[in-house]
């Protein structure tokens, strides 16, 4: 039987409600659906002819159903004469609907949200009216929230740490736990000359706003005894420093290598006036500031893969004469025993890379060699390596 049932009422409410449709027919009365119209699946003639009993007991159990209004039809039948069906459903008031669904408390929620946000910080409402949902769920949440749109309104791009946001029952965990939802809320409640607006997701929160971020550490190993890094500081040292440290460097180093894989930076064998850093993947604009680093030969070292020649490019990004290292077509044919899979390759065009380069990222792209093609730097035969280092 497909005729509307007292529980397909509360699935439709609920489906309203989830959709946040009620919700924000709670904010706003005067755009409110109510009173509500509801989806009927009614008898056919048919149905009054051949299930006669069956169609009298829907009728007897929707018109039972609390809070429901039915309009009703007259249908003269054959057989049966005058039988009185329902012809529209109505739901009159929204307070009925959050009953049959059992979302009165989160009503109640909902409403004392909008009344604290309209007194404290109106122009959130947009988001609450956009995400009501989301809103209940936070609302326990809320004040403390508020209370840090509020503080930044009073000491615009601060120019501290979170740790020092002095706000009473708000710590600095809690604004790093709802960075993502601060960023919506900061973003209708700061004027935008105080937003950076380049600086997007949880990752950008303490530039967007202006707060102080922890340093970009960049790790490197030494590779010529000769070079001292600092005093009293002897051998191949592994140091780690601040960007903006790494950036004062005044090293006679003729070579800068980069590695994406930490057991190579570790075994990277000794050479003459170099250093290897441990790469970051694609976040190489703390290396930008390094403008040293564009007087020295700079080689990257990354897995043979789409993924790796795309770090490539966007490398020259920052340095245009950097070169690839044990990235090539030989390389990778002698090493076919350990040729691998990569799971999700990248199609985009790679505008900075050589012809040579181009051509092997084509044919890895293209599945030209084997479908998803990749050889992981560390499965490169050590001896390979020393033997193009040694070509350098």
């Amino acid at each position: 039987m497909s005729w509307t049932t007292a529980a397909d009422v509360r699935r439709e409410l609920e489906r309203l409600w989830q959709r946040g449709d009620l919700a924000r027919g709670l904010m706003d009365q005067t755009a409110s659906a109510f009173p509500l119209r509801l989806p009927l699946k009614r008898p056919s003639t048919t149905d009054l002819a051949d299930r006669f009993e069956a169609v009298r007991a829907w009728v007897s159990e929707l018109s039972r159903a609390p809070a429901l209004r039915i309009d009703w039809r007259d249908v003269r039948h054959r057989i049966h004469g005058l039988q009185r069906l329902p012809d529209t459903l109505w739901i009159d008031r929204i307070d009925d609907a959050l009953g049959l669904i059992s979302r009165r408390r989160d009503a109640e929620r909902l409403q004392h949200l909008v009344a604290s946000t309209r007194d404290a910080l109106p122009m959130l409402l947009p988001w609450i009216a956009r995400r009501p949902l989301r809103a209940i769920e936070l609302a326990d949440d809320w004040p403390r929230l508020l209370a840090v749109v509020q503080w930044l309104l009073a000491h615009p791009r601060p120019a501290v740490h979170l740790r020092q946001v002095d706000v009473p029952g708000v710590h600095s965990k809690f604004i790093e736990a709802q960075r993502g939802v601060l960023c919506e809320l900061l973003d209708l409640a700061l004027p935008a000359e105080t937003v950076v607006a380049e600086s997007a997701g949880v990752g950008g929160f303490a530039r967007r706003y202006g707060f102080l971020d922890k340093p970009v550490r960049i790790r490197f190993r030494v590779l010529d005894r000769s070079l001292r890094v600092m005093p009293g500081v002897d051998g191949l040292p592994d140091i780690t420093l601040d960007a903006d440290s790494f950036a004062g460097l005044d090293l006679p180093l003729r070579r800068v290598f980069i590695t994406e894989n930490e057991t190579n930076f570790l075994a990277f064998p000794p050479m003459h006036r170099s250093i290897v850093l441990f790469g970051a993947g694609y976040g190489w604009t703390a290396l930008a500031a390094a403008q040293w680093m564009k007087r020295c030969e700079v080689h990257y070292w990354g897995d043979i893969d789409t993924h790796g020649f795309a770090i490539l490019n966007q490398l020259r990004a920052h340095f245009e004469r950097v070169s690839s290292l044990l990235m090539d077509r030989d390389t990778l044919q002698k090493h076919e025993a350990h040729w691998g899979e990569e799971p999700e390759p990248i199609v985009h065009d790679l505008p900075r890379l050589t012809a040579d380069e181009a051509a092997l990222f084509d044919a890895l792209r293209d599945n030209r060699i084997r479908p998803r093609l990749r050889l992981e730097q560390e499965r490169i035969g050590f001896e390979h390596v020393t033997d193009v280092l040694g070509g350098l």
